[in-house]
């Protein structure tokens, strides 16, 4: 247990969160800006993906993997120095699970965090995202 709290894994731990803080600042304003404007709209076609069938399920078991290694430490982050919300916020988008495009959608669609990304938006160029309000109609 005592190599648990070490000096060496406190200062890893440390430097790992400053670095997940850094690549966020830069990543997270980076993807929010080239989202296309309809990303989150509820009559969004989704295009069709025409890669090879190996490499779609390659990767989407390695950006799933990935997902529940961020989930992992995150949860870890929450009792430990680091930034766990964060990080379990970066697994929840990586992670494909049931209702994940509602729950985006969601979060999206609140006042301040849209007028935020919209704003973020303006400053590079890009158009507003287009949100629709209210929940979605139940599938038919």
């Amino acid at each position: 247990m005592d190599a648990l709290f070490s000096k060496e894994v406190l200062t890893a731990l440390f430097f790992v969160s400053i670095g997940s803080l850094i690549v966020t600042v830069i990543a997270l304003p980076a993807v929010l800006v080239r989202l296309p404007e309809d990303y989150f709209a509820r009559d969004r076609v989704i295009p069709e993906d025409r890669r090879h069938l190996v490499w779609r399920i390659t990767s989407l078991v390695v950006k799933n993997v990935l997902g529940a290694a961020f989930l992992v430490g995150g949860f870890a982050m929450l009792f430990f120095p680091g930034q766990g919300l964060l990080t379990i916020l970066i697994g929840l988008v990586l992670v494909d699970f049931p209702g994940k495009r509602r729950f985006e959608q969601a979060i999206v669609r609140r006042r301040h965090i849209a007028s935020g990304i919209n704003r973020l938006r303006r400053r590079f160029g890009h158009a507003p995202l287009r949100l629709d309000d209210g929940p979605h109609p139940a599938p038919q």
